[in-house]
């Protein structure tokens, strides 16, 4: 595998594959991506109202119930409201719910976008670094071992793939050490901005890179591990930032690559 991840289809399955969960195949699945995709992207768009049943019916070839069990999914993640003799309405952006998965993978899979990559990291920033601050003062012997172990596992990966999956366990650990369970309902949002940022670039593709982003994740580790509040709040902002600019820094070049051919 490339420094970057690119096997699987669409960001649904590479958050799969980072996360370890195996993603839905199904028809409901299937149909549900892509009309989530549908919307997120502006095809149909916001207060717009969908196509009549019959016509979605016609488009994606399933039956009724699998159609009116994806309208409420959507419904339930906050695109959309059917309204009595109106329709089926896209409702406005502000109403989506952002921290589900999927919607957020819909956004990401029009295709890499530096303000939402900082929009994301500005959340994470906002949550990740009080559960870094609250691990170093509520965690166990066993869970400061373990963060120590998967900051040493993203050190021996040679693969995009398993440092990302290994730097993505290490942020699950942190959020489990926090001892607060809502750290941990906000993984979706990690396991997408990961996602999104391995995707544009490792720092497995760069040794130098690599052992800078690798000492980061230890210097989180060593102050939860040494119950300094502060100083795993400040190390953790620096993980997340290095992490944005990276990612940043490679998609202006591959624009300014781009423009360069046309």
């Amino acid at each position: 595998m490339s420094g970057t991840i690119g096997n699987a289809r669409h960001s649904g399955e590479l958050i799969a594959l980072l996360s370890g969960r195996t993603p839905p195949r199904n028809l409901h699945s299937h149909v549900l991506w892509q009309l989530g995709e549908a919307i997120v992207s502006g095809r149909y768009p916001e207060t717009s109202i969908l196509p009549a049943d019959n016509e979605l019916l016609t488009e994606f070839g399933v039956s009724r119930t699998v159609l009116r069990e994806v309208l409420k999914t959507l419904a339930a993640k906050g695109l959309i409201e059917a309204r009595a003799r109106i329709g089926t309405r896209v409702l406005p952006r502000g109403r989506w719910n952002l921290f589900d998965g999927d919607v957020l993978a819909w956004h990401f899979e029009q295709g890499p976008d530096v303000q939402f990559l900082r929009s994301l990291a500005e959340v994470r920033i906002g949550i990740e670094i009080e559960a870094a601050a609250l691990a170093a003062e509520r965690r166990t012997d066993a869970q400061a071992l373990a963060l120590h172990g998967w900051a040493d596992k993203m050190g021996e990966a040679s693969t995009a793939e398993s440092f990302a999956r290994h730097d993505l366990e290490f942020h699950r650990a942190v959020a489990e050490a926090s001892g607060n369970p809502f750290m941990a309902s906000i993984s979706s949002l990690v396991e997408l901005a990961l996602t999104a940022a391995f995707t544009i670039s490792s720092p497995v593709e760069d040794d130098h890179a690599k052992a800078l982003t690798v000492a980061a994740h230890r210097r989180i580790a060593s102050a939860i591990a040494e119950r300094l509040p502060e100083e795993a709040r400040t190390a953790m902002k620096v993980v997340i930032e290095e992490g944005f600019e990276r990612a940043a820094r490679r998609e202006a070049g591959r624009l300014i690559e781009r423009a360069g051919e046309v």
